[in-house]
């Protein structure tokens, strides 16, 4: 009972977070300019890109870890490279309108080294979209009082105690732990608070910053848009705006 409440809670979190940052990515892309898609997997991955790569490809730029997804989006024609986004971009400064990174930020070593590159490569007046968990709330703090791990930070490097420590399986079903893998995609390294992440944006020059939280836990869902918006700190889903 308990597994199936605290599912829709996250499946409601992640459609209105996911449902926002597109809206924000697509206001962007209107204005004109080339995009980056960070952490593009097998590149554009919904309705508004394309329609964008069709009607101008030039526009859309990714960058992925993986191989294979790096070659299953350029068999699609689509301008997608290996890289590593913890490491200098390989682009130029000012390139970019737009640059998001959608569920990346938290999977990367150095997080502030991307958020840094990502400012950069913004041209003067692009915007950043940032889709990303929050440490700091109610229902980590919570955990930490019982003794367990996290919800949403560091995840431990054994399959084995993750699953151990994991109270409800909220992610898809067919989402397996790579915890003990070369490259665990799906493991988190480094997770931001809302106030930290908004002060660090800040701090290195971005002229506009806005954040939104979504998913404020263990309240039913009802009452989670007006929750959200009196407390955007502590929601289970921070999603940035930045324009330089």
């Amino acid at each position: 009972m308990l597994e199936k409440y605290f599912k829709s809670l996250y499946q409601r979190t992640m459609q209105e977070a996911y449902s926002l940052a597109h809206k924000e990515i697509s206001d962007a892309l209107n204005e004109g300019g080339e995009c980056l898609d960070c952490g593009a997997s097998k590149g554009h991955k919904f309705g508004l890109l394309q329609e964008m790569v069709a009607l101008d490809p030039q526009r859309y730029h990714g960058v992925e870890w993986n191989a294979e997804l790096v070659h299953a989006a350029r068999e699609k024609g689509l301008n997608v490279v290996q890289g590593d986004l913890s490491k200098k971009f390989a682009f130029p400064t000012n390139m970019f309108r737009c640059i998001f990174g959608l569920s990346v930020l938290e999977h990367l070593f150095n997080p502030c080294h991307f958020l840094k590159e990502c400012y950069r490569c913004l041209e003067q007046g692009g915007t950043l979209v940032i889709l990303t968990p929050n440490i700091s709330t109610y229902f980590t703090v919570a955990l930490l009082l019982l003794g367990r791990m996290p919800s949403s930070g560091p995840h431990p490097d054994s399959d084995a105690l993750l699953k151990e420590e994991e109270l409800f399986k909220v992610s898809r079903e067919g989402l397996q732990p790579d915890t003990e893998s070369d490259d665990a995609v799906h493991r988190h390294l480094v997770v931001f608070s809302y106030r930290v992440l908004r002060s660090y944006l800040l701090m290195l020059g971005f002229k506009e910053v806005k954040g939104h939280g979504f998913g404020l836990y263990p309240f039913p869902n009802l009452l989670q848009p007006i929750l959200e918006r009196i407390d955007p700190y502590h929601c289970h889903q921070m999603v940035f705006i930045a324009r330089k």
